[in-house]
């Protein structure tokens, strides 16, 4: 924990406290920025700097429009096979998972994720086999659904396994898939939605077939230039994380040694914190402010949910830093007969279960509302502690609080609320704590806007990706001349 903590420290010391770009954020903006750039084109955004195909004739498909004069149409069952090659055996042990469009493998040794007392009922996959998972259709239209496998394994046989034939090329017949994906084609098959396809209900989905070294060269051309998209993006990720460290460690620095660097030190007798301000008070969370958690009322009743004009929250409420509403209202008779906990404008909630990143995250609660049994409610009653002070407190020790309710004497994967009582709280004099407010909260907008900023960018170039792929696999631009830039 303290290493991480003087990694993190030196880390900002070397980019300085100051708002100057994080050491690469220029080179990364202006990398993205070049491949961003360019005027929509036939194929869309960026697509000017690539030529069209000398002709063109009209593909007889709604979603695709016109396509090379040379390209045929032609029905899935024609270019591909499946069939589930069960792993009876359980020979079989690398264990596959569709995640984010891609095929990756999976720790089974983990506790994240449901997993089956074997694999034997899993299909095996080889190298080069494309991946559906074409369930849950009516309700999740974000997923992507399409990826293709790189080794052979096993994954659950729930999705639809899809074997390129000799006309057709694996890696071409993946991008042309994933095309159809994000630009939905999958959801309106069959005369309307459906909440699960199989095989025999898509084998005369339209396939766009060019010759057999044009799908290569297209395959070419898209895994080298989305290979260069996905470096950009996977560097603003870094820089996003490198962001949040900074911002964790600027409300760390100051909630712990202050805004004066003269400043006299002592031991503050905690693990929290080595040393903090002399005049500084060490101090428990339950010597300031009461704790306590909510409920949630029978969803079987619907007294206690129609009509409601109470507000009601739950865990994820947390990551609005700021509550400024309510996504759920309960009663009033609800609020009387149950145990939902009140909070008031002032209070501070915090997730206290859970094994995800919300567990240990909290929020000022800007409205009068009430909680679930997965939020704490703490009300403080002593006037000498900010209620913003306290809020960064908590946010700064986050790393902490989360390390202590997972190891021994604590419920795993919880935090009580006798617990957030005994947590140690540092009490400036009220000036001081004024004055770190308005200096940390200054700052954290400052690091927002920086990452709100990598976020954009990460956007707009997994935008210019899907652009890139649906272009190149409907023909819409001719890279049959392409040839990788030289090192």
């Amino acid at each position: 924990m303290r290493e991480r903590q003087e990694k993190v420290a030196r880390r900002v010391r070397e980019a300085s406290l100051s708002t100057r770009p994080v050491a690469g954020q220029e080179a990364a903006a202006g990398e993205t920025a070049r491949v961003l750039s360019g005027e929509r084109g036939r194929g869309g955004r960026g697509m000017s700097r690539y030529k069209a195909y000398p002709e063109y004739r009209a593909s007889g498909v709604e979603w695709i429009g016109d396509i090379p004069d040379s390209w045929q149409v032609t029905p899935l069952f024609s270019v591909a096979t499946t069939g589930i090659q069960k792993n009876d055996s359980g020979s079989e042990g690398n264990v596959l998972s569709l995640s984010y469009g891609r095929i990756i493998r999976r720790d089974v040794e983990d506790n994240h994720g449901l997993l089956p007392k074997s694999f034997n009922t899993y299909q095996i996959v080889d190298s080069g086999d494309i991946i559906l998972r074409l369930t849950d259709l009516q309700n999740d239209k974000r997923s992507l659904r399409v990826g293709m496998s790189n080794e052979k394994g096993v994954i659950t046989s729930a999705y639809l396994k899809l074997t390129s034939k000799a006309r057709f090329l694996d890696r071409y017949l993946y991008r042309l898939l994933h095309s159809y994906d994000t630009t939905k084609v999958f959801y309106g098959m069959g005369g309307g939605l459906r909440q699960s396809m199989k095989f025999d209900e898509m084998r005369r989905l339209q396939m766009l077939c060019p010759s057999l070294d044009e799908q290569k060269r297209i395959a070419d051309f898209l895994d080298h230039e989305t290979a260069k998209i996905d470096a950009l993006i996977e560097r603003q990720q870094r820089l996003i994380e490198l962001l949040k460290e900074k911002r964790q460690a600027v409300i760390s620095h100051a909630v712990t040694k202050g805004l004066d660097p003269n400043a006299p030190l002592k031991d503050s007798g905690v693990e929290w914190a080595d040393t903090v301000p002399v005049h500084w008070r060490v101090s428990k969370l339950s010597y300031h402010a009461s704790v306590s958690n909510g409920a949630t009322p029978s969803r079987d009743n619907l007294l206690f949910w129609e009509n409601g004009t109470i507000g009601w929250l739950n865990s994820s409420k947390v990551n609005d830093e700021v509550i400024e509403d309510a996504d759920q209202f309960i009663t009033e008779l609800a609020f009387l007969k149950t145990s939902v906990k009140p909070v008031e404008k002032g209070d501070l909630v915090m997730a206290i279960t859970g094994e995800g990143q919300t567990r240990g995250r909290v929020a000022i609660c800007n409205i009068s509302a009430t909680i679930n049994q997965h939020l704490a409610a703490i009300s403080i009653y002593d006037s000498r502690l900010n209620y913003q002070f306290l809020c960064l407190w908590l946010e700064g020790n986050y790393e902490r609080i989360r390390y202590e309710s997972e190891g021994a004497g604590s419920t795993k994967g919880a935090i009580t609320c006798s617990e957030i009582g005994a947590f140690p709280v540092i009490v400036p004099p009220a000036e001081e704590q004024d004055a770190i407010i308005d200096y940390v909260n200054k700052r954290k907008r400052e690091f927002d806007r920086l990452v709100h900023k990598a976020i954009s960018a990460i956007e707009l170039m997994q935008e210019r990706r899907t652009a890139l792929i649906s272009a190149a696999v409907t023909g819409k631009i001719d890279v049959r001349d392409w040839q990788p830039a030289a090192a």
